[in-house]
């Protein structure tokens, strides 16, 4: 069994198909959507944690790089600015997920974007803006 948080990027030609409804009945796949933004006659954005058995989940990946559409870890869209990162905590205290956790010893910061949901409640509590989207 395979678990991934994956980003979808939708040309504005699929907004209206039922690709995710078919990834379920094709591919017995799982979902959860963590986030979605659909701008009419351009683009759809959705972030998904995607589960299922191995092969089902490739085929299932395949099948939406088949239509257009853009595939890629939700690792790639969330990242802390190592420079900019004072190490206050103020992104620990507002994760849902334990993504961001301050280390007893050292006092440092840590990301886990494995464990990341793409919520933004770090972006916008950090005062020195060390967490970035890229979506």
């Amino acid at each position: 069994m395979v678990s991934k948080r994956i980003v979808l990027r939708f040309p504005h030609r699929l907004l209206d198909q039922p690709i995710v409804c078919n990834l379920v009945k094709k591919f017995d796949l799982e979902f959860n959507i963590l986030k979605a933004y659909v701008t009419p006659r351009e683009e759809g954005l959705l972030v998904l944690e995607l589960r299922g058995e191995d092969g089902a989940y490739d085929e299932g990946v395949g099948y939406l790089k088949s239509l257009g559409v853009s595939v890629q870890p939700l690792s790639q869209d969330i990242i802390r600015n190592i420079a900019r990162c004072t190490h206050c905590g103020a992104c620990v205290v507002v994760c849902p997920t334990d993504a961001l956790v301050l280390e007893p010893l050292t006092r440092k910061v840590l990301f886990y974007d494995n464990k990341c949901i793409g919520c933004e409640l770090c972006i916008k509590a950090c005062p020195t803006r060390a967490m970035e989207t890229h979506f």
